[in-house]
């Protein structure tokens, strides 16, 4: 049976600021206060699932017996057909331990050659209870790749993509607009029916 938010506190499982940042943004209506794992120097458990939604339950259920709390992760990552589905659930690997995406969009332009440029972006949600049970979504956007990458707006892959529709990247857009339409806002629409509706 779904099961519904009904704290007052929800734990980020994520130490990527912007993420966090953008987390609170879509949820800010529904919960009152937000931790990160970063601010409870929770640890980083090693994402060893194979889909984005076993990374996501992974983290999230670590944090929320970590820290007795309800918390909320997201795997997230760009797929890219042509190159078989890379980088995929290791999107923030290809970026390196410095987790420099300069270096990760130069990989997927390298890998791609003159290949498709079709892409999307995938966002599994999981909110997990410290007693272990989990509520999990998958939401998406679908796009192109623009190359060089543009805008300074977002992070991680969105400089170099294009969502259908628009003729700027993810880095160039409004981040209200970026909100309304990206792979996480159709993630948390799911999430919010469910879970906080």
């Amino acid at each position: 049976m779904t099961r519904k938010f009904d704290g007052d506190t929800l734990v980020v499982a994520s130490h990527n600021k912007g993420k966090v940042r953008e987390i609170a943004a879509l949820l800010g209506p529904y919960v009152a206060r937000f931790r990160s794992a970063a601010e409870l120097d929770l640890p980083e458990p090693e994402e060893t699932g194979d889909s984005f939604i076993a990374n996501a339950e992974l983290k999230a259920r670590a944090a929320a017996t970590a820290s007795g709390l309800i918390a909320l992760s997201d795997d997230s990552g760009l797929v890219v057909p042509a190159i078989g589905g890379q980088p995929g659930i290791y999107s923030a690997r290809w970026a390196g331990p410095g987790k420099d995406f300069a270096v990760a969009m130069e990989r997927v332009r390298r890998e791609l050659g003159d290949g498709d440029r079709a892409a999307y972006f995938v966002s599994a949600l999981t909110l997990a209870w410290p007693d272990g049970h989990c509520e999990s979504v998958e939401g998406r956007v679908y796009g192109t790749l623009a190359w060089p990458p543009r805008g300074t707006n977002g992070f991680g892959y969105d400089p170099m993509f294009v969502p259908d529709g628009y003729d700027v990247t993810f880095g160039e857009l409004d981040p209200e607009e970026k909100h309304r339409i990206s792979h996480r806002a159709d993630a948390f629409r799911q999430l919010v029916e469910r879970c906080f509706g």
